[in-house]
Parts: structure tokens; sequence; C-alpha cells
């Protein structure tokens, strides 16, 4: 991919009932070729939805992956609706327009807060809707599930532990 070809997120996942959105900035690579979330077997995040709702993960298809999440009012999408990037990394990303959270969150008022999955994604949200969101909906910087190390290192555990503030919302 080079720097000139525009990429674009992938469709959201939700339920009629979602209680928590989850944001990642963009979809790697992987993710993107697969058309699948979170695709890169690096990536701890379908590990630590499994590990909150104390069901073992034992290798799901991406159908089970994604009903998992619905059936536990668990909404995803991305901050990004399309942007520049060559390769996978956050850092990589240019001239990003965001997707239409404001219509997502009037579309499923059941919604209650909203857990940023790193960095690049809570920046991006707060540079474009910040000001929007009503109070009513908590925002929650989480650690990034990306398998790329991050400034603060976290064991699973430990993202588990974070992540787990997301079940106050259900």
């Amino acid at each position: 991919m080079n720097t000139n070809e525009q990429i674009y997120s992938m469709p959201k996942i939700i339920g009629k009932d979602a209680r928590v959105l989850i944001l990642g900035s963009m979809p790697g690579a992987q993710s993107l070729t697969k058309q699948q979330y979170y695709a890169n077997p690096r990536n701890q995040f379908w590990r630590i939805m499994y590990a909150l709702f104390n069901q073992e993960y034992v290798n799901p298809s991406y159908a089970e992956k994604t009903n998992f999440v619905k059936k536990h009012q668990i909404a995803l999408w991305d901050s990004i609706h399309y942007c520049k990037r060559q390769g996978s990394l956050d850092s990589a990303i240019k001239d990003e327009e965001p997707n239409n959270i404001p219509g997502l969150l009037r579309a499923y008022p059941d919604i209650r807060a909203i857990a940023f999955n790193g960095s690049k994604s809570f920046a991006v949200f707060k540079k474009h809707f910040k000001a929007l969101i009503p109070n009513s909906i908590d925002l929650m910087k989480m650690p990034s599930t990306s398998p790329t190390p991050s400034r603060y290192p976290k064991t699973l555990d430990e993202k588990i532990e974070e992540w787990s503030k997301i079940k106050n919302y259900f």
C-alpha cells in the first residue's frame, strides 16, 4: 500500500440494545484484508472480551466473536471513516476523516459509554466530536489491544483489569 492510497473503515458491528461502543482508530492491514475487526492473531482484543465475561477463548470463528460482543451489548466501530496510511501503525495515519459517531449515538440511544481502544482513536474523537457528545455518555480511554508496543506496557491481565470498567454499563 502506498501513502497515496485511501483506506476505509469497516461497517460497524452493533446490536439493537448496545450499551458500550468500542472505537478503534482504523483497522490494520490484516483486518482490512480479511474484513474482520482485530484479525491480527497477536492483537489481544478478543481474548480480553472473552475474559471479561469469564468465557474460555477457544479460537472462535469471526461470526462467533461478533455474536459474542453483540450478545454482551458491545458495539464495535472506528473513529476514522477513511484516511491515508502506509502499513498498520496509527502513527502513520494521515488526512483522516471521522465516522459519524454522533449519528450512531442518536440511532442507538441505549449507548452509555464509549471505550477508546488506544490513544489515536481518542485523539480523533476529541478533535471532531467531544463537544457534541452528551454528558450522559462516559468516555474511557483504554489501553490499546494492539500487538505494537506502547509507551506503558501492560500485561494481558492488567489490560483485562483496565477493560473491565466497561462492565459497569450492563
